[in-house]
């Protein structure tokens, strides 16, 4: 019976992996795009006012992108229904990209303060260390290794191609 289960939870765990690897991948970098423009002179004090918010003040702004997207993401609904399917969809990617952004920063900011909560912190530490055991199970798989091969394989004939 816990094989069979496994064997039906095996695709959905690829999917979940694949998900938070696609998220990883932009957080990092959207993060420090966000860092920079938050470096402006006219915006670093709300940087430093996010930094000294105590704990459940932050944790409310954290929430904060979560309900400013929806609106905008009906947005999107509204016009994929209208049939302007790919505007709708561009707004739906530009709203996941933006909102990454901005979670990915204030979590940054507010990680110190998050961390004082000792409900939190001891469930961002089961998080933290179940997608890592996740995403190091995909890593070790046949099917991801042999994809990270057919990558690179890819890559250097583009570079071959593309050399003058």
């Amino acid at each position: 019976m816990n094989r069979l289960l496994r064997a039906l939870l095996w695709p959905l765990k690829w999917l979940l992996a694949l998900l938070i690897l696609f998220e990883e991948w932009g957080w990092e970098p959207l993060q420090r795009w966000l860092a920079r423009v938050a470096m402006w002179p006219s915006l670093r004090w709300l940087d430093a006012a996010i930094r000294r918010l105590p704990p459940y003040a932050a944790l409310a702004l954290l929430g904060g992108p979560a309900l400013t997207l929806l609106p905008i993401k009906l947005l999107a609904l509204w016009l994929i229904g209208q049939g302007h399917a790919v505007s709708g969809l561009m707004v739906i990617l530009a709203a996941k990209v933006l909102g990454t952004a901005v979670v990915a920063h204030l979590f940054a900011l507010t990680q110190p303060a998050l961390m004082r909560l000792d409900w939190f912190a001891w469930r961002y530490t089961r998080w933290t260390q179940w997608k890592d055991r996740l995403l190091n199970q995909v890593r070790a798989s046949v099917p991801w290794r042999t994809a990270r091969i057919w990558r690179r394989q890819a890559l250097r004939q583009w570079h071959r191609w593309t050399r003058p």
